[in-house]
Protein backbone atom coordinates (compact mmCIF):
# COMPACT_ATOMS: atom_id res chain seq x y z
CA UNK A 1 0.00 0.00 0.00
CA UNK A 2 2.76 2.55 0.91
CA UNK A 3 4.72 1.45 -2.31
CA UNK A 4 1.23 2.23 -4.38
CA UNK A 5 0.71 5.82 -2.27
CA UNK A 6 4.28 6.95 -3.58
CA UNK A 7 3.45 5.88 -6.93
CA UNK A 8 0.70 7.30 -7.27
CA UNK A 9 2.46 10.76 -6.17
CA UNK A 10 5.30 10.82 -8.86
CA UNK A 11 3.18 9.04 -11.54
CA UNK A 12 1.85 12.63 -12.72
CA UNK A 13 4.05 15.37 -12.56
CA UNK A 14 2.35 18.83 -13.77
CA UNK A 15 5.98 20.88 -13.63
CA UNK A 16 8.61 20.68 -15.43
CA UNK A 17 11.85 21.95 -16.17
CA UNK A 18 13.75 22.94 -19.22
CA UNK A 19 17.64 22.41 -19.05
CA UNK A 20 19.13 22.33 -22.35
CA UNK A 21 22.57 23.40 -22.11
CA UNK A 22 22.95 22.76 -19.27
CA UNK A 23 26.43 20.72 -19.68
CA UNK A 24 27.41 24.47 -20.65
CA UNK A 25 27.21 25.42 -17.01
CA UNK A 26 28.55 29.39 -16.20
CA UNK A 27 28.87 29.21 -20.11
CA UNK A 28 25.19 29.21 -20.51
CA UNK A 29 23.76 32.63 -19.92
CA UNK A 30 26.46 33.94 -22.62
CA UNK A 31 23.94 32.02 -25.46
CA UNK A 32 21.27 35.45 -24.84
CA UNK A 33 23.54 36.92 -26.88
CA UNK A 34 23.28 35.00 -30.34
CA UNK A 35 19.68 33.96 -30.11
CA UNK A 36 18.60 37.14 -28.84
CA UNK A 37 20.21 38.80 -31.92
CA UNK A 38 18.62 36.15 -34.18
CA UNK A 39 15.39 36.97 -32.65
CA UNK A 40 15.55 40.52 -33.33
CA UNK A 41 16.64 39.91 -36.72
CA UNK A 42 13.73 37.20 -37.36
CA UNK A 43 10.73 39.86 -35.66
CA UNK A 44 12.48 42.84 -37.72
CA UNK A 45 13.19 41.36 -41.40
CA UNK A 46 9.49 39.29 -41.21
CA UNK A 47 7.56 42.33 -40.31
CA UNK A 48 9.51 44.53 -43.24
CA UNK A 49 8.69 42.02 -45.59
CA UNK A 50 5.10 41.88 -44.55
CA UNK A 51 4.55 45.38 -44.63
CA UNK A 52 6.10 46.21 -48.08
CA UNK A 53 3.85 43.45 -49.77
CA UNK A 54 0.87 44.57 -47.83
CA UNK A 55 1.65 47.99 -48.67
CA UNK A 56 2.60 48.35 -52.50
CA UNK A 57 -0.08 46.73 -54.39
CA UNK A 58 2.07 46.10 -57.41
CA UNK A 59 2.98 42.76 -55.14
CA UNK A 60 -0.32 41.50 -54.19
CA UNK A 61 0.28 38.81 -57.13
CA UNK A 62 -0.38 35.09 -55.83
CA UNK A 63 3.58 34.56 -55.54
CA UNK A 64 3.79 37.78 -52.95
CA UNK A 65 0.93 36.83 -51.30
CA UNK A 66 2.70 33.56 -50.61
CA UNK A 67 5.73 35.11 -49.29
CA UNK A 68 3.88 37.46 -47.13
CA UNK A 69 1.99 34.27 -45.38
CA UNK A 70 5.95 32.99 -44.79
CA UNK A 71 7.16 36.04 -43.47
CA UNK A 72 4.08 35.69 -40.99
CA UNK A 73 4.55 31.86 -40.65
CA UNK A 74 8.08 33.18 -39.73
CA UNK A 75 7.51 35.57 -37.43
CA UNK A 76 5.02 34.12 -35.59
CA UNK A 77 6.96 30.78 -34.42
CA UNK A 78 9.72 32.17 -32.42
CA UNK A 79 7.19 33.98 -30.52
CA UNK A 80 5.90 31.24 -29.15
CA UNK A 81 9.52 29.60 -27.68
CA UNK A 82 12.53 32.45 -27.95
CA UNK A 83 11.16 34.52 -25.41
CA UNK A 84 10.88 31.54 -22.81
CA UNK A 85 14.09 30.61 -23.76
CA UNK A 86 16.00 33.91 -23.51
CA UNK A 87 14.70 34.56 -20.20
CA UNK A 88 15.92 30.74 -19.51
CA UNK A 89 19.39 31.93 -20.40
CA UNK A 90 19.50 35.32 -18.65
CA UNK A 91 17.47 35.18 -15.89
CA UNK A 92 17.77 30.81 -15.03
CA UNK A 93 13.84 30.41 -15.44
CA UNK A 94 13.16 27.20 -16.49
CA UNK A 95 9.81 26.06 -15.21
CA UNK A 96 7.15 25.21 -17.04
CA UNK A 97 3.63 23.82 -16.21
CA UNK A 98 2.32 20.41 -18.38
CA UNK A 99 -0.71 22.18 -19.63
CA UNK A 100 1.73 25.34 -21.07
CA UNK A 101 4.15 22.80 -22.48
CA UNK A 102 1.55 21.32 -24.25
CA UNK A 103 0.34 25.08 -25.64
CA UNK A 104 3.76 25.78 -26.65
CA UNK A 105 4.41 22.08 -28.36
CA UNK A 106 1.22 22.32 -30.34
CA UNK A 107 1.48 25.62 -32.02
CA UNK A 108 5.85 25.49 -32.68
CA UNK A 109 5.05 22.09 -34.20
CA UNK A 110 1.82 23.21 -36.37
CA UNK A 111 3.67 26.39 -37.60
CA UNK A 112 6.55 24.44 -38.29
CA UNK A 113 4.38 21.99 -40.64
CA UNK A 114 2.93 25.16 -42.20
CA UNK A 115 7.07 25.91 -43.16
CA UNK A 116 7.22 23.03 -45.46
CA UNK A 117 3.43 23.77 -46.74
CA UNK A 118 4.11 26.97 -47.57
CA UNK A 119 6.98 25.96 -49.53
CA UNK A 120 4.16 23.52 -51.57
CA UNK A 121 1.71 25.96 -52.24
CA UNK A 122 4.78 28.29 -53.61
CA UNK A 123 5.88 25.27 -55.94
CA UNK A 124 2.50 24.97 -57.26
CA UNK A 125 2.18 29.08 -57.93
CA UNK A 126 5.25 28.25 -59.63
CA UNK A 127 4.00 25.25 -61.91
CA UNK A 128 0.95 27.06 -62.55
CA UNK A 129 3.31 30.28 -63.34
CA UNK A 130 5.58 28.34 -66.00
CA UNK A 131 3.81 25.23 -67.44
CA UNK A 132 0.54 26.45 -67.55
CA UNK A 133 0.76 30.49 -68.14
CA UNK A 134 -2.28 30.90 -69.87
CA UNK A 135 -4.43 29.36 -67.15
CA UNK A 136 -2.37 31.02 -64.65
CA UNK A 137 -4.52 33.78 -63.33
CA UNK A 138 -7.70 31.01 -63.30
CA UNK A 139 -5.34 28.57 -61.55
CA UNK A 140 -4.19 31.03 -58.47
CA UNK A 141 -8.00 32.52 -58.27
CA UNK A 142 -8.76 32.62 -54.48
CA UNK A 143 -11.44 29.85 -54.97
CA UNK A 144 -9.84 27.44 -57.02
CA UNK A 145 -6.83 27.82 -54.97
CA UNK A 146 -8.45 26.95 -51.68
CA UNK A 147 -9.09 22.69 -52.57
CA UNK A 148 -5.31 22.84 -52.36
CA UNK A 149 -5.18 25.01 -49.15
CA UNK A 150 -7.89 23.21 -47.44
CA UNK A 151 -6.98 19.77 -47.48
CA UNK A 152 -3.19 20.41 -46.64
CA UNK A 153 -4.61 22.70 -43.90
CA UNK A 154 -6.59 19.63 -42.26
CA UNK A 155 -4.07 17.45 -42.67
CA UNK A 156 -1.45 19.47 -40.65
CA UNK A 157 -3.97 20.61 -38.09
CA UNK A 158 -5.18 16.95 -37.46
CA UNK A 159 -1.64 15.62 -37.34
CA UNK A 160 -0.04 18.07 -35.04
CA UNK A 161 -3.18 17.78 -32.70
CA UNK A 162 -3.22 13.71 -32.50
CA UNK A 163 0.61 14.02 -31.75
CA UNK A 164 0.44 16.49 -28.78
CA UNK A 165 -2.85 14.59 -27.74
CA UNK A 166 -1.26 11.39 -27.39
CA UNK A 167 2.25 13.14 -25.46
CA UNK A 168 -0.15 14.78 -22.93
CA UNK A 169 -2.18 11.49 -21.84
CA UNK A 170 0.93 10.10 -20.86
CA UNK A 171 1.90 9.41 -17.60
CA UNK A 172 5.30 11.46 -16.59
CA UNK A 173 6.47 9.26 -13.39
CA UNK A 174 10.38 8.96 -14.21
CA UNK A 175 11.47 12.81 -13.84
CA UNK A 176 10.20 16.45 -14.60
CA UNK A 177 12.92 17.44 -16.22
CA UNK A 178 13.17 18.29 -20.30
CA UNK A 179 16.86 18.38 -21.55
CA UNK A 180 15.57 20.58 -24.00
CA UNK A 181 14.80 24.92 -24.39
CA UNK A 182 11.62 24.23 -25.55
CA UNK A 183 8.37 21.16 -25.16
CA UNK A 184 9.79 19.29 -28.29
CA UNK A 185 7.64 16.32 -28.26
CA UNK A 186 10.50 13.60 -27.84
CA UNK A 187 12.04 15.45 -25.79
CA UNK A 188 8.80 15.22 -23.37
CA UNK A 189 7.75 11.79 -24.46
CA UNK A 190 10.75 10.60 -23.43
CA UNK A 191 10.66 11.51 -19.88
CA UNK A 192 7.37 9.23 -19.54
CA UNK A 193 7.00 5.78 -17.34
CA UNK A 194 4.53 3.41 -19.67
CA UNK A 195 5.16 2.42 -23.35
CA UNK A 196 6.17 5.20 -25.98
CA UNK A 197 5.78 3.25 -28.77
CA UNK A 198 2.50 4.63 -30.29
CA UNK A 199 4.04 8.03 -29.39
CA UNK A 200 7.18 7.72 -31.75
CA UNK A 201 5.17 5.27 -34.38
CA UNK A 202 3.06 9.01 -34.51
CA UNK A 203 5.61 11.20 -34.44
CA UNK A 204 7.18 9.30 -37.26
CA UNK A 205 4.13 8.88 -39.31
CA UNK A 206 3.87 13.04 -38.60
CA UNK A 207 6.92 13.95 -40.33
CA UNK A 208 6.38 11.03 -43.37
CA UNK A 209 3.44 12.98 -43.84
CA UNK A 210 3.91 16.54 -43.31
CA UNK A 211 7.59 17.66 -43.95
CA UNK A 212 8.62 14.58 -46.64
CA UNK A 213 5.30 14.34 -48.42
CA UNK A 214 5.60 17.83 -49.21
CA UNK A 215 9.31 17.51 -49.91
CA UNK A 216 8.14 14.73 -52.64
CA UNK A 217 5.70 16.66 -54.19
CA UNK A 218 7.99 20.21 -54.80
CA UNK A 219 10.30 17.71 -56.00
CA UNK A 220 7.84 16.60 -58.41
CA UNK A 221 6.49 20.05 -58.94
CA UNK A 222 10.28 21.46 -60.04
CA UNK A 223 11.10 18.32 -61.78
CA UNK A 224 8.38 19.43 -64.17
CA UNK A 225 8.87 22.79 -64.44
CA UNK A 226 12.65 22.22 -65.19
CA UNK A 227 11.96 19.95 -67.73
CA UNK A 228 9.02 22.42 -69.11
CA UNK A 229 11.45 25.22 -69.25
CA UNK A 230 14.52 23.41 -70.87
CA UNK A 231 12.28 21.72 -73.58
CA UNK A 232 10.73 24.96 -74.20
CA UNK A 233 13.85 26.59 -74.51
CA UNK A 234 11.74 29.91 -73.40
CA UNK A 235 12.38 32.55 -70.73
CA UNK A 236 14.32 29.79 -69.55
CA UNK A 237 16.76 32.36 -67.45
CA UNK A 238 14.09 34.34 -65.89
CA UNK A 239 11.66 31.01 -65.18
CA UNK A 240 14.92 29.34 -63.43
CA UNK A 241 15.49 32.63 -61.35
CA UNK A 242 11.87 32.84 -59.94
CA UNK A 243 11.92 28.65 -58.35
CA UNK A 244 15.81 28.66 -57.58
CA UNK A 245 15.03 30.88 -54.55
CA UNK A 246 12.08 28.69 -53.81
CA UNK A 247 14.66 25.82 -53.90
CA UNK A 248 17.33 27.18 -51.72
CA UNK A 249 14.78 27.96 -48.82
CA UNK A 250 13.64 24.43 -49.20
CA UNK A 251 16.87 22.94 -49.12
CA UNK A 252 17.79 24.63 -46.26
CA UNK A 253 14.70 24.65 -44.08
CA UNK A 254 14.25 20.36 -45.12
CA UNK A 255 17.68 19.74 -44.78
CA UNK A 256 18.10 20.83 -40.82
CA UNK A 257 14.72 19.26 -40.71
CA UNK A 258 16.22 15.89 -40.85
CA UNK A 259 19.18 16.64 -39.39
CA UNK A 260 16.99 17.29 -36.09
CA UNK A 261 14.83 14.18 -36.77
CA UNK A 262 17.86 11.98 -36.96
CA UNK A 263 19.81 13.53 -34.01
CA UNK A 264 17.30 12.49 -31.73
CA UNK A 265 16.64 8.94 -33.26
CA UNK A 266 20.33 8.16 -33.86
CA UNK A 267 21.53 8.96 -30.22
CA UNK A 268 24.92 7.15 -29.93
CA UNK A 269 28.05 9.33 -30.38
CA UNK A 270 25.67 12.58 -30.29
CA UNK A 271 26.11 15.28 -27.60
CA UNK A 272 22.97 16.45 -26.50
CA UNK A 273 23.93 19.98 -26.69
CA UNK A 274 24.16 19.09 -30.39
CA UNK A 275 20.61 17.84 -30.96
CA UNK A 276 19.37 20.56 -28.95
CA UNK A 277 20.99 22.89 -31.12
CA UNK A 278 19.89 21.21 -34.36
CA UNK A 279 16.26 21.20 -32.97
CA UNK A 280 16.08 24.48 -32.28
CA UNK A 281 17.79 25.84 -35.59
CA UNK A 282 15.61 24.19 -37.70
CA UNK A 283 12.82 25.76 -36.47
CA UNK A 284 14.33 29.24 -35.61
CA UNK A 285 17.29 29.15 -38.57
CA UNK A 286 14.06 29.63 -41.34
CA UNK A 287 12.81 32.39 -39.21
CA UNK A 288 15.83 34.34 -39.93
CA UNK A 289 17.20 32.68 -43.08
CA UNK A 290 13.44 33.02 -45.38
CA UNK A 291 13.16 36.87 -45.20
CA UNK A 292 16.79 37.35 -46.14
CA UNK A 293 16.54 35.68 -48.52
CA UNK A 294 13.62 36.18 -50.01
CA UNK A 295 14.37 40.20 -49.71
CA UNK A 296 17.76 39.61 -51.93
CA UNK A 297 17.14 37.65 -54.98
CA UNK A 298 13.64 38.57 -55.40
CA UNK A 299 14.23 41.88 -57.64
CA UNK A 300 10.51 43.64 -57.07
CA UNK A 301 10.71 43.19 -53.40
CA UNK A 302 14.68 44.12 -52.81
CA UNK A 303 13.54 47.32 -54.80
CA UNK A 304 10.89 48.21 -52.70
CA UNK A 305 12.66 47.54 -49.33
CA UNK A 306 15.25 49.82 -49.77
CA UNK A 307 12.56 52.74 -50.85
CA UNK A 308 10.70 51.89 -47.48
CA UNK A 309 14.01 52.25 -45.81
CA UNK A 310 15.18 55.42 -47.54
CA UNK A 311 12.76 57.39 -46.27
Amino acid sequence: MEMEAVKENISSHKYFFLVGFSELGELRPFLFIPFSVMFVVSLFANSLLVYVIVSQRSLHSPMYILIASMACIDLSLPVFFVPHMLLSFLFDWRGISLGACLVQMYFVHLLGAFQSTLLLWMALDRYFAICTPLYYQEQMAFERFLKFVIPLFIRNMFVVLVVVSLAGKLPFCLRNVINHCFCEHMALVELACGSTIINSLVGLISVISVPVTDFFLITASYTVIFSSVLSSGKSSAKALHTCVTHIVVMTVSLTIVLTAFLSYRIRNGIPSAIRIFFSIMYLFFPSCFNPIIYGIRTTEIRQHILNTLKI
